[in-house]
């Protein structure tokens, strides 16, 4: 097995990124929030590797998102993978999912200096586009016909198979178990519904739970109602 360069780290806490991170100020680091269990992550963590060893004077950081939640917290980071590239303290960039081409020509784009071109726009894919200049009655109207599309619909980040974070994934792995069929509408493809969700049903978090048209709760309240019994009544 190939050695691992000398500029790829695996974050151990907040103070050794920091540390790694201060070395050098005029440096082009780029930063890899993963978690295990998403398939995307292991084909990224690949290309990451192969970019380390490409551009040996970018400093690549691994940040496992879920066990080192500080860093990805302090980077708003939602959802896996997502790559911030940064210069110093200053960023340059960011690219949320497996987009192994926008990924390869950011690091590209930087590690040749300034650019008048604005990296930020490389991302995974563009949102579902919502009627343009949606109203909020309207909005209200696509909310409660998505939270009435079947008789028990998820709000997650990502899909079944494919979660974009770890609260998503355990209430899918928590649904499957109880053998309960159901819907499930990522709320990264459509910024409207996801913001209109958590007013609609005052809650400011993901996953959520909609069981016949009514809101149920998140990860923590479905785990609970399992726990007593009360989701099988519902669903009853």
């Amino acid at each position: 097995m190939a050695a691992v360069p000398t500029n790829f780290h695996e974050v151990q806490s907040a103070e050794h990124f920091q540390s790694l991170l201060s070395e050098d100020l005029t440096r082009v680091s780029l930063i890899n929030f993963w978690a295990p269990w998403a398939a995307p992550c292991k084909q990224m963590n690949e290309v990451v590797l192969e970019l380390a060893k490409k551009y040996p004077q970018v400093l690549v950081l691994q940040v496992e998102a879920e066990t080192q939640s500080e860093i990805s917290e302090s980077f708003e980071v939602e959802a896996v993978p997502t790559f911030v590239i940064l210069r110093g303290h200053t960023l340059l960039g960011r690219i949320s999912g497996a987009d192994a081409p926008a990924l390869a020509d950011a690091i590209a784009t930087h590690v040749r200096g300034p650019s008048s071109v604005n990296p930020q726009s490389q991302t995974d894919r563009a949102p579902a586009a919502p009627p343009a200049q949606e109203s909020p009655d309207e909005l209200n109207a696509r909310l409660h016909k998505l939270m009435n599309q079947d008789t028990v619909v998820l709000f997650m980040k990502g899909n079944p198979d494919q979660p974009r974070c770890g609260f998503s994934r355990r209430i899918v792995d928590l649904l499957r178990a109880q053998g309960v069929a159901f819907s499930s509408f990522d709320i990264l493809s459509d910024e409207g519904v996801r913001a209109g969700l958590k007013v609609l049903n005052n809650w400011p978090t993901f996953p959520q739970l909609i069981v016949k048209g009514e809101f149920v709760g998140g990860l923590d309240v479905v785990k609970e109602m399992v726990d007593n019994g009360e989701l099988k009544e519902l669903l009853a």
